[in-house]
């Protein structure tokens, strides 16, 4: 980042998928170099999931439009459009779009996103 006192994200790191989602991190460990938090725009496809994970982060999640399935351990919840959750760090957690329409949200994580810490079943 630079020296002002602000910094206006204007070129988000677009992170490579292969299963359709769209990942865009303003702030991050891929984007920023900053590791105390990640944000980061996101749109899920219809009909998408990802492996469980146990991530070592609090992840805040708030739905921009459409809706998403989240299995919490064991309990299923459905986040629509305009709700948010936050998971604490260590719960089993699988996100997924069942659903015939995309899915469009925002999610921050603390600290940060990385790959070495979502821990991917």
């Amino acid at each position: 980042m630079n020296s002002k006192k602000y910094y206006k994200q204007t070129a988000p790191f677009i992170v490579p998928t292969t299963d359709g989602k769209l990942i865009e991190e303003h702030f991050g460990l891929a984007s920023t170099n900053q590791s105390d938090v990640s944000i980061a725009h996101m749109i899920a496809p219809p009909r998408w999931s990802e492996p469980p994970q146990i991530p070592l982060f609090d992840e805040y999640t708030f739905m921009i439009s459409g809706k998403k399935s989240i299995w919490i351990d064991d309990e299923q919840v459905i986040l629509h459009k305009g709700e948010s959750i936050l998971i604490k760090a260590g719960a089993k957690v699988t996100y997924e779009n069942p659903f015939d329409e995309p899915a469009e949200y925002i999610s921050v994580c603390k600290p940060a996103f990385s790959p070495q810490t979502v821990n991917r079943l």
